[in-house]
């Protein structure tokens, strides 16, 4: 059981260290002035890339969730949130916690203060103002041992600064869950989801009993080397990459340099799990870029009117130079796969829009042309379970 001093000026409050052993979903907890930072890629991919894109998303918790044992009936946790604002738009809603208590969300909270990082689309140019520290408070918890996890906000990054409880803590005990990792865009690492809980990654994993560990980074699902080497070396029992909207959103290669990124991306994660079973899936629909490559590029008119949108800013007629759109990106992916599989039985295929396609278009459009809102998520997670961890799924734990 972890040493837990009790707080002098609360003497019913016991405040645990922050470590290591009661954190879930992240790669790396990097140790602060004042508290930890949890990570999402190691400090060895983050080296590599000064992209502040990346940064930005790797450190924003999604899928990063403390976890503990206890008989504690309240529960605060000290954060220093960073949150984000658009020059134009309207605020933002503040990070969402989520206390989930033996498996079941039972309650949700905020935290006040923070940092804000306020970017202009127009420009790309950001402004951070410091704020300070804020206190996520959950009471009336059942009596009796229970286990309690606290999903931190995916989408605002997360200083955790101090954990208190009205009774000791211990790390959650090994329940043989298995562990998936997934990889992929902005959709993966929670979009507009209406919470942590709530991202169809983490809906998925909690319908196939599985533990998450979600790269979902957005803007950054780039075939990059050292995401694919972060995967390999992270012990998982259920691997998903979820490649090509953000290829086609950068422009950033065209079909000649694709097709041998996606096999080296895949080659390296074999290195560290040759025989996991292994999920490529393609993109959900996005009709703005079916057959219109990149870039994308913000609406700025809509900006406006305070309604964030996204246009494609490519030429149609580039495709045939290999200029890459959704349609050519599934086309080339599932080609990939059906001849790799020959040599690798544990490697699947799922084209993306059975998860989001043209009749859940007409009845959830996406909101800004390209995120799917939290009703999608919702629907994108019960089809992945249903897909994925069921009977004949790539993710079924039968023959």
């Amino acid at each position: 059981m972890h040493t837990a001093p009790t707080d002098p000026v609360h003497p019913s409050w016991i405040t645990t260290p922050l470590t290591a052993d009661l954190l879930r979903g992240a790669l790396e907890l990097e140790r602060t002035a004042r508290g930890v930072l949890p990570h999402r890629l190691p400090a060895a991919a983050r080296a590599q890339c000064p992209d502040p894109q990346l940064a930005l998303a790797e450190s924003q918790p999604s899928g990063v969730r403390l976890e503990f044992r206890t008989t504690a009936t309240a529960v605060e946790l000290d954060t220093l949130p960073t949150k984000r604002a658009y020059v134009g738009a309207p605020p933002r809603p503040d990070g969402r916690y989520d206390l989930v208590v033996d498996g079941r969300l039972a309650a949700c909270a905020t935290a006040t203060g923070g940092n804000v990082v306020t970017l202009d689309m127009a420009t790309g140019a950001a402004e951070l103002v410091s704020g300070p520290p804020g206190t996520v408070r959950f009471a009336g918890l059942p009596e009796g041992e229970k286990d309690v996890a606290i999903w931190l906000p995916h989408n605002e990054i997360t200083e955790l600064l101090a954990l208190r409880t009205d009774a000791p803590v211990a790390p959650v005990p090994d329940r043989g869950r298995r562990v998936w990792l997934h990889h992929g865009s902005s959709i993966s690492h929670g979009s507009d989801a209406a919470g942590p809980t709530e991202t169809w990654p983490a809906l998925a994993a909690s319908l196939g009993g599985a533990d998450l560990i979600n790269l979902g980074l957005s803007a950054s699902a780039l075939l990059d080397p050292f995401t694919a080497r972060a995967i390999r070396d992270t012990p998982a029992d259920l691997l998903s990459v979820k490649i090509g909207i953000n290829v086609v959103n950068l422009d950033l290669m065209r079909l000649r340099a694709f097709t041998p990124a996606v096999h080296g991306f895949l080659d390296t994660l074999r290195e560290g799990h040759p025989t996991t079973p292994l999920l490529v899936i393609s993109p959900i629909l996005c009709p703005i870029h079916e057959t219109t490559p990149g870039p994308t590029a913000p609406d700025l008119a809509s900006l406006a009117t305070g309604q964030a949108r996204f246009v494609a800013a490519g030429d149609p007629a580039e495709v045939p130079l290999g200029k890459l759109t959704l349609t050519t990106v599934r086309a080339e992916l599932s080609r990939i796969v059906e001849q790799r599989a020959a040599d690798d039985p544990h490697l699947h295929y799922l084209d993306g829009r059975a998860l989001y396609g043209t009749s859940d278009a007409a009845e959830l459009p996406l909101p800004d042309q390209l995120h799917p809102d939290a009703a999608t998520h919702r629907r994108m997670g019960e089809r992945f379970a249903e897909l994925a961890f069921t009977a004949n799924g790539p993710f079924s734990e039968g023959p």
